[in-house]
């Protein structure tokens, strides 16, 4: 979480030690459990400590839409430090472990150290950005490039958080959640990541593996852009 911060803004060793002081209780959640579900009142915004998570929405009519997807190191739902109430769930994708941080404990660092408030603030704006960015990939990208997307954005933000190689990584969702990321049917995007296949744009050696042949080839077949992650320009694994 600290060096997630940092990225964004530069900490002092005061404010490293001020957010590795927060208090905190630490819980483990099987595949599938809540950190917390829409309508809840929130109490607490938590970081990941292991494994990964999902927000979501489920509509009136069951179906369900992945809004985000979340790995080792995030502020899960730092929103809700604000917020009060939850507008969404967010649950675990695999078996993790989750640091629970009281709400009030958050927004006194916040104020009271001016650079964690405003890394907090940046992180926040961030996902924001990711979020617009899933709405145009859902709107206005057909099947082949929304899934080439997910995959680039995949294989950046694994490398920077030290969890995955750019071209070389484990998808830690079934083709059942890649669909409720993307708005497509589990057959689609079976179809789909065959069909990158076919093209030598990635191989899998199994289900979850994922090889990218060509990043380039694959960036333009999802129409792939990383500004709006906003990493550095001199990033590693930009290059």
């Amino acid at each position: 979480m600290v060096r997630k911060l940092a990225y964004w803004v530069e900490l002092d060793a005061a404010d490293e030690e001020a957010l590795l002081n927060l208090p905190h209780r630490t819980k483990n959640l099987e595949r599938h459990g809540y950190i917390v579900r829409e309508r809840e009142q929130t109490t607490h915004s938590c970081v990941l400590l292991s494994g990964f998570a999902i927000r979501h929405k489920i509509v009136a009519g069951g179906a369900r839409q992945i809004v985000a997807v979340h790995m080792k190191g995030d502020i899960v739902d730092l929103q809700n430090s604000f917020l009060g109430v939850a507008d969404h769930s967010v649950q675990v994708l695999t078996d993790s472990e989750v640091a629970f941080i009281p709400r009030e404990a958050v927004k006194t660092l916040a104020f009271e150290r001016p650079n964690v408030g405003v890394a907090m603030w940046y992180d926040t704006l961030v996902d924001g950005s990711v979020f617009r960015e899933w709405i145009a990939n859902i709107g206005r990208r057909d099947a082949h490039a929304r899934i080439a997307h997910l995959l680039c954005e995949f294989s950046l933000r694994l490398k920077v958080a030290g969890l995955g190689e750019a071209t070389e990584y484990e998808l830690p969702m079934t083709q059942e959640q890649i669909a409720d990321c993307t708005g497509l049917t589990p057959v689609h995007v079976n179809r789909t990541l065959k069909a990158l296949e076919a093209e030598n744009l990635i191989t899998r050696r199994t289900s979850r593996s994922i090889t990218i042949g060509d990043w380039r080839k694959l960036a333009e077949a999802g129409d792939f852009d990383s500004n709006y992650l906003h990493l550095r320009a001199q990033e590693p694994a930009l290059g």
